[in-house]
Formats: C-alpha cells, structure tokens, sequence
C-alpha cells in the first residue's frame, strides 16, 4: 500500500473543517509531558542498506526453538501436527475473513459450527460461540455476561485466577459500573464462597488455576446458585480431558484461552478465547454463534445466528461490542482436536500429567528446594528456591533454559518461588537437564 502525504492545502482545508488553526491544536488534549518534540531519526537509509539493518536487528532475537520451555502461565509449548499447517494455509482458510454473508461462506460457516460442539462438549455446557479474540478478552466479557443477567454489579475474582487477566478485568471495569472484589487465593476459590451473597452476579475462579492446581467448585456452584449468582470458570481446556468438566462442576460459563489447541506460541499471539455457557444464557452471549438448520429442500446448512452485539441489535440493549472472533485460530484448533481424538486428547493430558510428576520429585530433591502448595495439579507447580527467582531466572536463561516465571513479579510474597510447567513436549533429557542447571545454579 503506498504512503501519499497531504499536501499543506489539503492540510489547511482539513484543519479549517474542524475548526482547528494548526495540527498541534488537534493533539492539545495530551498533557505535555506525554508529548514528543520529534522522533530524532537517523539520516535515510537506501532500501538495501535497510534491509540490512533489519537483518542485523533481528539476528539479536533468540528464538524461542532455541530455549528449552519450563514457561506455561496461560500460554504452553504443545507439539502441533504438521497438517494443521498444511491444511490451514490453504488458500481457501488462510485468506478467508469472518463471514459476514453466511449463505455463501458454507465451508467457514461449518468448520466454525464444529469447532464450537468441541469446545462445549470439552466445558461440559450446551454452547459455544465462534471465538473471541484471546483469554483475557474472553474472561471480561464472561464478567459481562452475568451483570446483564443477574442485573447486579458485584464480581468475585479468585486471586488465583492468571494475574494479566485479573489485569485486563481491572482495565475493563474502571470505566463501567462493575465492582471487582479481588479474593486472596486459595484452594476451592479461596475466600470467594465466603463473600457470595444475594448481591453477587457471579465469581471468576480458574480450572486448574494459576498454580496449577486442580480444584473443584460444585460447592461455590452451589453456593451462588441459590444466591442467583453465576459460576464462571477459567479454563484450560486440555485438563477437561483427564478431570471433571465446569459444566460437570456446576459452573454456568466457562472461558479462557484455546491456544494449546494447534496454536504455537508465536511470540504471543495471535490467540483464540472461548466461551461456553448454558442454554438458557444462550441469547446474552457475545460475538457470533454458528447454527445448524434445513433450507426449503430439507438440506442442512449453517448460519450465522442469535448475535447479540451492537451491529445486529439497538446499541442499548446489546450485550457486548465484539465485532469479529478469531475464524483461521478456531479453524486450527478444530483441526487439532479432530486430528487427535478423544483418545489422542487424553493420552496427551497423561503425558503431561506424568512429566510433571517426574519434574516434581527430580526438583524438590534439590537441596533447599520445596513444592509449594498442596494437592493435585495439571502441568504446572510451584517450586520455592533457596535464592531470589529472578537471579535463578536470568542464569539459567543464559544457559538456554526458561526454567519457568518467578512468581514475585505477580505476587510479592512468592520472591523466592518459580512456577514451572511441563507439557507432553518436554522430554525426560530436558527436564533432567533443568534439574542438573538448578542444582550448579543453586550450589554457586
């Protein structure tokens, strides 16, 4: 697309429209200190010598196939089939946009459809919509979901839900009339069964949460159930194949981040949220829904159905403002779950399951090492060192491990700990070479 500057008579016209005398006028609401008194670029340079330099600029990335991955946190290194790839870069997927006219975007329109039986059927709740944009962005707009049913304001979050999306909750909710009630973390959903009253529209916990820790939450159901509240769970969606569902649980949304699913990691992004619900909260979902119907003949077809955004309804009475969903991310992790199966998902979760175990006692037999928090987890635990994490952290990076994020960054009391994860990926050689690296990290 080619750069065409305006002129200083357009400029003038266009300043004179607006009622501004100079183009500085237009930005005089940004307080002064945020503002630049120029970019200080170097000389031009030609296009080759450009190139150049952006070659040598990137040579300085380390890519993250270099480095043994012990990071999880809301993003986790799983092997992808190679057909994902070869079959989502068609050119009939990879340049197709949302479908915006359904009854000719059949192929789209099913593979969307699929996606979301999929990923009710793993949260255990009757539907899903056609993505959101990522897991943070999928937990608001769950929050959003039950302000409008229940009609209260109140919000439980777990403090053991992911720390940025209790972040992006904050963001969002500073300019809406929603309370956040942040509990301290815990266990079961910490202290959000103890604060559930008739004023409550609904608590946020995470499945396994942030810890990786597994926990079940019938009773906080229950709990908010008779208060008329909503249960929503954070979930990572691969854990559903080895324990109980939210739906199973008693929960009535449940949301997070698809991404184990056939996405790579990419330097973060782009992602795919989800979110499920029940039936009756069906009309108050965001986004799009694909739907199964018959035409006049009696032929199946799909459609576009049930949006309850502000392109389709009066802007007053719509539940969210989502415009698009994440159609080439979905269609990746539709393929990625019809690739492996039921049986493939399970033995998947297993390996996880039981590299994390072997990482555990490996870990905790260091000297001066400890697992912290009791009970079961899925891929993910948190290992106290006898030294800062952060110092542990950079060595260990040097030497081409990511042994896992030091929790002081999120929680101020956990200086000294690492929450690290082991996906099915991980192999018994790395995981005993990150216990060979702390051991001399530890010792020096």
């Amino acid at each position: 697309m080619p750069f065409i500057p305006h002129n200083e008579a357009e400029r003038a016209a266009m300043l004179q429209v607006v009622g501004a005398a100079s183009l500085d006028d237009i930005f005089s609401h940004i307080p002064a200190a945020l503002r630049t008194s120029g970019l200080r670029l170097p000389p031009a340079l030609s296009e080759l010598e450009l190139l150049r330099h952006g070659g040598e600029l990137a040579r300085r990335n380390q890519a993250s196939g270099e480095l043994v991955l012990f990071l999880g946190a809301g993003a986790y290194d799983h092997v992808i089939p190679a057909a994902v790839d070869e079959l989502s870069h068609r050119p009939e997927f990879y340049t197709a946009y949302t479908p915006y006219q359904p009854e000719i975007s059949q192929g789209g329109l099913q593979a969307i459809y699929e996606y979301q039986t999929m990923i009710a059927s793993l949260a255990g709740l009757d539907v899903a919509n056609a993505s959101l944009y990522d897991g943070a962005t999928a937990a608001h707009e769950a929050v959003l979901l039950a302000v409008h049913h229940t009609g209260r304001r109140k919000v439980l979050v777990d403090g053991a839900v992911n720390p940025r999306y209790r972040s992006a909750l904050r963001s969002y909710a500073r300019n809406l009339d929603i309370e956040l009630v942040e509990c301290a973390a815990g266990a079961e959903g910490g202290q959000s069964a103890g604060l559930v009253d008739e004023t409550v529209a609904g608590a946020v916990v995470q499945l396994p949460d942030f810890f990786g820790r597994l926990c079940d939450f019938s009773a906080l159901a229950d709990r908010l159930h008779r208060s008329k509240g909503l249960l929503i769970v954070v979930l990572n969606p691969l854990a559903t194949a080895v324990v109980k569902s939210p739906g199973e649980m008693g929960a009535d949304v449940a949301c997070g981040e698809a991404q184990p699913f056939g996405l790579p990691l990419s330097a973060g992004g782009p992602y795919l949220g989800f979110i499920a619900a029940r039936n009756s909260l069906v009309r108050k979902l965001p986004g799009r829904l694909s739907g199964a119907t018959v035409d006049g003949q009696g032929r199946r077809g799909f459609v576009l159905t049930l949006q309850a955004r502000e392109q389709h309804i009066r802007r007053e009475k719509a539940n969210s403002n989502i415009c698009s969903n994440q159609a080439l991310c979905a269609l990746r992790a539709a393929m990625f779950l019809a690739l492996l199966g039921r049986q493939g998902l399970r033995e998947m979760a297993e390996q996880c399951l039981a590299k994390t175990a072997y990482a555990k006692s490996l870990l905790a037999a260091i000297p001066g090492c400890a697992l912290q928090l009791d009970g079961p987890g899925f891929h993910e635990f948190v290992l106290k060192l006898p030294a800062p994490a952060e110092r542990v952290f950079s060595e260990l990076l040097g030497r081409g491990i990511a042994p896992g994020l030091p929790l002081g960054r999120h929680y101020p009391d956990m200086q000294d700990c690492l929450l690290i994860c082991v996906t099915e990926k991980r192999t018994k050689a790395e995981i005993d070479r990150l216990a060979a690296e702390l051991r001399a990290c530890l010792g020096r």
